[in-house]
């Protein structure tokens, strides 16, 4: 058998001339017309006077973030291209791929039309194979495209209901890349069910053995002999490591396909000496699919994947048998960018995706709906876990709605399901019910049974069906399946605004209501925004694995970068992000940096001190410190102010600190005084200058209409540091091959596509887009009072041959594996241990009482709401020490419980319950015992909302009984009674 495979493989190399797949960029050479005109069809029309432009392109780009969501434009825009096929491809399969459209695109090849595609979310492709000219003759493609707020499926008359205001910034068009595929008459098919109705490649490895770097490694494709007869086809399945290497060769015994059957083939083979796909280790493999018939290569497909081993249990999600609690974002799908949209080259989706990572984000939570492809590759390149939606608004939906919810689910796991970075099925943004969680699960079944993903929906707290939950805004703890939040800091604040006390001098949270209400939490400065950050992680990192039974399997905060989606501050764009919509980077991209260096708990000691440190003479204020360390001493000018006072774990606070010039420095130490960390900030002398720097494709700027460079421009003093307090108007002069797209500040229009910006923080960004003809690019910017700066690019030619291209977006990209292989030590050190309680006697509702230990946060135990009966009575399994009680009470945001706790009888606790996002833990005074009293000493109290969201209806707090007037209700939704672990 080992001799068979060696001489496969020898054959690979020596036939694979004879393949005949080709894939084809087909983003080059299009022109676009914004309206309609249905003679645009015909293949003699005249184009001269439209657009001539480079996809992915949405024709209403302009309006990126100068326009608000709700003002987007819309339109009818056609899409026209020419281009030739050589000869050779006659008689072949010629198959279109498009990644997505928004929101409708019927199409048309050489005046015939083809298909109308209509759901703005999924990828989509045709047969059109038998409408195409070859050789020197000319063919033409036009896709009319209708991107309606009110657009409706044509056959059914139904609204989409991901077609929202709120969340789906419509970027309308081809707004992202389109591909063509020729291949043999006997084929595997294309993972493109819309229209097509094929599956593909599906590639997975099981049989894990981690430690020892072994798997088993699955490969299988759906096959179609449209040859005309019956065929005897070969498969074998080449795997080749990130340097093109060779790792394994296998294959399957010939398998007989008849004329136009559809059939899949797999093989399978143990492999060894795995480099496993992990949190910030892009290693992602080559796997080639041949068919060989007659000993020829007639067909091969190369899949670029990765292996890892996940497991969801416990309430825990387990990565290459390791633990990890999710720690991330929640990011717009549309990941847009100013004067651009969603459609930047796949190296800057590389650049903004790795950045969450560099933040020490684990996970993103794409928003409602399915990501494009092109952000899914890329999360596979950087190590960044994935949760993929299908489509959704707010709510379950029945009927129509609801089959067009399964139908993209269905397509997205086809197209994604070899994505290695994908670890969630997201089914809705709300709960969905039993019977529709069991449908979403079905589908996953049946076309993606074997890639280790967990399929669920947010909340879903006492599903019996879904694979994990959680709420929006709160904390949910399980012993079952993995609950983690979905967008658990909802906050907003501009990055112009660094404190109360620094130029433009903003007073934190000034802006205008929001509904009728104050809006302070969304008009936050840097400052306040990453304290805030630091107080509501606090709470899941308390409830982290390895704090007792039932635990936090963590969660993700919105918005990672800043989006033209809907907004609750002053400005006309959501502003939650870690780095603004240019990718600068915000204070709180910090905080999250410090506290979520680790799997679970902190394995990389970390320290930064918020804000700058250039004040007046007369500033005195509270300076904050974020560190992972156990205590933190802050220097000025080398003088010691002491130890800073700890709150939420990382927050240092050093009370009334006066400026002086000079250097800051603060220093982590742990409990024993031993020095983890450092950082230091330093005066900025006036400025003097400009300095420009780019970020661009690793290869240089490709000249093909569509490539982007990024030029950042800073305001620096003498000594080259950038002026934390400049605000200058920077002039922008552009020569060469590229077109202007510019960046944004606080302004008219945001500044959209203005040469004339300004700094903010002494910092800013601009775009420039390529042309298609290589050459010489500078920029130049210039401040009055200021030394200019200029820079120089080169862009370099791409080869491109009536209309096609064999270089693909994804040219010269590679995985990112900064972090390392997944670690084979512990992610988290058990602190404490849940003792069992096996029943419980109550003042009142006795009968009841189990609800508030059920391990079920939709359930919870109450008195009839007297004083003298708000008792619970806790009888343990067997004794234990006690020393943390922690509780999820009715109203845990806005009502302080007045409780006394005693352990057989003796009093160990009496004081005030916290408010928070669920979950409140007491300490003890220690003492062993097997009966836990938990009892209300007097009418509890209100307190006020924690910040997190402005509500117009109750708050969602608890279980959906509002006991806000019940003075002598105790109410209790979970309870868990800790021993401490030494």
């Amino acid at each position: 058998m080992k001799k068979i495979l060696l001489i496969a493989a020898m054959n690979i190399a020596a036939l694979f001339s004879f393949a005949q797949r080709s894939k084809y960029n087909f983003n080059h050479e299009w022109k676009v017309f914004i309206g309609d005109d249905s003679a645009a069809v015909a293949p003699a029309y005249n184009d001269s006077k439209w657009k001539q432009v480079t996809l992915p392109y949405a024709w209403n780009e302009d309006d990126a973030f100068k326009k608000d969501i709700v003002d987007l434009s819309t339109n009818i825009a056609w899409y026209r291209k020419k281009f030739k096929l050589p000869a050779t491809a006659k008689d072949q399969k010629v198959f279109i791929e498009f990644e997505g459209a928004r929101q409708s695109a019927a199409v048309y090849v050489n005046g015939v039309y083809v298909g109308l595609y209509e759901n703005g979310v999924s990828a989509f492709g045709y047969d059109i194979s038998k409408l195409l000219k070859f050789g020197n003759e000319e063919n033409v493609i036009a896709v009319r495209t209708d991107n309606s707020w009110e657009y409706r499926e044509k056959e059914t008359n139904t609204k989409y209901q991901w077609i929202d205001r709120n969340f789906n910034a419509n970027y309308g068009g081809l707004s992202k890349n389109v591909f063509l595929h020729v291949t043999g008459t006997v084929y595997q098919t294309l993972p493109l069910y819309n229209n097509l109705g094929t599956t593909g490649t599906y590639i997975y490895a099981k049989d894990f053995d981690i430690k020892n770097r072994k798997a088993t490694i699955v490969a299988s494709s759906e096959i179609k002999n449209e040859s005309g007869k019956a065929q005897t086809a070969a498969y074998v399945v080449t795997v080749k490591d990130m340097n093109g290497v060779v790792v394994k060769t296998f294959s399957s015994a010939a398998t007989i396909i008849h004329a136009n059957e559809t059939k899949t083939i797999s093989a399978s083979a143990a492999t060894s000496n795995l480099n496993f796909w992990s949190w910030g280790y892009g290693y992602l493999y080559d796997v080639e699919t041949s068919l060989l018939i007659n000993g020829k290569i007639t067909d091969a497909v190369v899949t670029k994947t990765g292996f890892r081993k996940t497991a969801f249990k416990d309430g825990m999600i387990w990565l290459n048998d390791r633990v990890i609690q999710v720690h991330g974002y929640a990011q717009r799908t549309s990941n847009e960018w100013p004067a651009v949209g969603m459609s930047v080259p796949a190296w800057l989706s590389d650049y903004s995706n790795n950045l969450m990572v560099e933040s020490n984000g684990n996970l993103v939570r794409w928003m409602h709906i399915t990501p494009w492809k092109q952000d899914v590759e890329s999360c596979d390149r950087v190590g960044l876990m994935q949760a993929m939606p299908a489509g959704d608004a707010e709510k379950d939906v029945t009927g129509t709605r609801w089959e067009q919810r399964k139908t993209v689910m269905r397509e997205a796991i086809i197209y994604n399901r070899n994505n290695p970075s994908i670890i969630f099925y997201e089914c809705g943004n709300e709960s969905i019910s039993e019977e529709h969680m069991f449908e979403m699960k079905a589908i996953r079944d049946e076309y993606d049974p074997f890639g280790g993903r967990s399929i669920g929906s947010r909340e879903m707290l006492d599903s019996k069906t879904a694979e994990y939950g959680g709420e929006m805004l709160y904390i949910n703890k399980s012993a079952h399946i993995p609950m983690w939040a979905m967008e658990y800091s909802r906050d907003e604040g501009l990055r112009k605004y660094w404190d109360d006390y620094s130029f433009p001098f903003h007073k934190d949270g000034d802006g205008p209501l929001h509904k009728g209400e104050p809006a302070k939490i969304y008009n936050r400065n840097m400052e306040s925004h990453a304290l805030e950050n630091i107080a509501r992680w606090y709470d899941y990192w308390k409830e982290r694995p390895g704090t007792g039974k039932r635990v936090s399997s963590g969660g993700v905060n919105i918005v990672f970068s800043e989006t033209n989606t809907h907004h609750r501050g002053a400005e006309n764009y959501r502003r939650s992000g870690e780095t603004d919509a240019l990718r600068i980077i915000k204070e709180n991209f910090y905080a999250h940096q410090v506290m979520w260096d680790g799997w679970v708990d902190v394995e990389k000691p970390r320290i930064h001190i918020i804000g700058h440190w250039n004040y007046s003479d007369t500033t005195v204020k509270d300076l904050f410190v974020i560190s992972s360390a156990d205590k933190v001493e802050l220097f000025v000018n080398g003088k010691s102010l002491g130890f800073g006072e700890q709150s939420n774990r990382f927050q240092f606070t050093f009370k009334q600190v006066k400026w002086q010039t000079g250097i800051i420095k603060a220093i982590g130490y742990d409990v024993n005084g031993k020095q983890l960390c450092s950082t230091q900030k330093t005066t900025a002398g006036k400025p003097v200058a400009l300095r420009l720097k780019s970020i661009t494709h690793p290869k240089g700027m490709q000249a093909n209409g569509h490539d982007l460079a990024l030029v950042e421009v800073e305001v620096i003093d003498a000594k080259g540091q950038r002026c934390p307090l400049a605000f200058n108007t920077i002039n922008f002069k552009l020569e060469g091959e590229a077109e202007w797209r510019g960046g944004m500040a606080q302004g008219p229009d945001n500044y959209i596509l203005s040469k004339q910006i300004p700094v903010e923080c002494g910092v800013n960004r601009v775009l420039i887009r390529s042309t298609t003809k290589a050459g010489t690019i500078q920029l130049i910017a210039t401040a009055d009072g200021l030394s200019p700066a200029s820079i120089q690019l080169q862009s370099t030619a791409v080869p491109v041959s009536n209309g096609l291209s064999k270089q693909l977006p994804s040219y010269g990209l590679k995985g990112n594996l900064q972090r390392g292989p997944t670690p084979l030590t512990p992610s988290f050190k058990q602190t404490r241990k849940a003792l069992t309680i096996v029943k419980a006697i109550a003042g009142s509702r006795s009968d009841s009482a189990f609800a508030s230990f059920d391990d079920n946060e939709l359930t919870d135990w109450f008195n009839d709401g007297q004083l003298s009966t708000a008792w619970i009575e806790y009888e343990l399994d067997k004794p234990g020490t006690v020393s943390e009680v922690t509780l999820k009470l009715n109203n845990f945001r806005t009502r302080s419980y007045p409780v006394r706790i005693t352990v057989d009888g003796q009093e160990v606790f009496n004081g005030n319950t916290t408010t928070g996002l669920g979950y409140c833990t007491i300490s003890c005074k220690r003492l062993t015992g097997s009966k836990v009293r938990i009892e209300l000493v007097k009418s509890s109290n209100l307190t006020g909302e924690t910040s997190t969201e402005v509500s117009g209806k109750k708050l969602d707090d608890g279980v959906t009984r509002n006991d806000a007037n019940s003075k002598g209700r105790l109410s209790i939704i979970e309870v868990e009674i800790y021993e401490a672990l030494k």
